[in-house]
C-alpha cells in the first residue's frame, strides 16, 4: 500500500471517529434512551435539534466518500481491517473527553490492534 492510500483510509478512519464522538456527545447529557415509543420519540425530538448529532451524521456522510475512493485503490481484505485504528482513536478520545475507563487491559488490546495494522499495513 503506497503512502496516498494510507492516508486516505486514515482520514476515514478519523472522519469516522469524529462521528462516533460527536454523536456520544449528542447524548451525553440525556442519559440512556427508552425503548419504548414515548421516551424514545421526546429523545429523538431533542436531538433532532443537538447540533453534534448534526456534525456526527455529517462526518459519516463524508467518511462514506472517502471509504469509496480508498476501496477504489486498495483491496477490502486490507482496508477494512485499519477501520480498527478506529478503535484506538475513539478509546482514547473517550477517555479524554468523556472521562471514560483507561485501564492496562485496554491498552494492550489497542496496542494488539495497532500492531495488526502495522503487519496489515506492510504486506
Amino acid at each position: 500500500m503506497n503512502l496516498i492510500s494510507f492516508c486516505i483510509i486514515l482520514t476515514g478512519v478519523m472522519l469516522n471517529a469524529v462521528a462516533q464522538l460527536a454523536l456520544k456527545a449528542s447524548v451525553k447529557e440525556m442519559g440512556a434512551i427508552g425503548l419504548n415509543f414515548a421516551s424514545s420519540s421526546t429523545a429523538f425530538l431533542k436531538l433532532a435539534f443537538e447540533p453534534f448529532l448534526w456534525i456526527g451524521l455529517f462526518c459519516y456522510g463524508i467518511s462514506v466518500v472517502v471509504w469509496i475512493l480508498a476501496l477504489s485503490r486498495v483491496d477490502v481484505s486490507i482496508a477494512y481491517p485499519m477501520l480498527s485504528m478506529g478503535y484506538v482513536v475513539n478509546a482514547l478520545f473517550a477517555w479524554q473527553l468523556f472521562g471514560e475507563a483507561m485501564n492496562p487491559a485496554r491498552i494492550i488490546g489497542m496496542s494488539i490492534v495497532l500492531l495488526g495494522v502495522y503487519v496489515l499495513a506492510r504486506s
